[in-house]
């Protein structure tokens, strides 16, 4: 991994290798700047599963764990939101070509999954084809506003 210097303080990016390793990291990597972010400790379980889940995809799928291939994941603070790219340097896909994973004849697959997971835990889910080759997933996660708290009178009848 290698961090590049980015001249917008709220943006680091880092190059990962295509294996399985980078996974963990790049879920580490979410998770912190989940909670520098403000997100609250679900969103924080949010971001970096479908980080793991996008990165799992961008190492297998994408990058096919080809050594000489890196993942690239970006990660921008904005206000009220966290935005996580994740890139490859494979052939690319369309997501709409992926079987449905609650279809009844692929329940018992063992993938299909992710790209489920990834829409679930964020707000927003975008894929893109990169030239001259690759594809670049861009999560985003949004801070939610806090419950208020509840007063003193709806706790004695609750």
């Amino acid at each position: 991994m290698t961090p590049r210097d980015q001249t917008d303080a709220a943006e680091s990016v880092f190059e990962l290798e295509s294996t399985l390793e980078s996974v963990d990291l790049a879920e580490q990597i979410a998770v912190r700047a989940a909670a520098e972010a403000g997100l609250d400790d679900d969103q924080q379980y949010e971001i970096g599963m479908a980080v793991r889940e996008s990165v799992i995809n961008a190492v297998v799928h994408g990058n096919r764990y080809n050594r000489n291939k890196k993942v690239r994941l970006t990660v921008r603070m904005r206000p009220g939101e966290l935005v996580v790219r994740v890139a490859d340097e494979g052939e690319g896909f369309d997501p709409s070509q992926v079987p449905d994973p609650l279809a009844s004849e692929n329940l018992l697959s063992q993938s299909g999954r992710g790209l489920l997971l990834i829409r679930a835990f964020t707000d927003e889910f975008t894929v893109r084809r990169l030239v001259p080759q690759g594809t670049e997933v861009v999560l985003v996660k949004r801070v939610r506003e806090p419950s208020p708290p509840r007063s003193e009178e709806a706790e004695r009848e609750g």
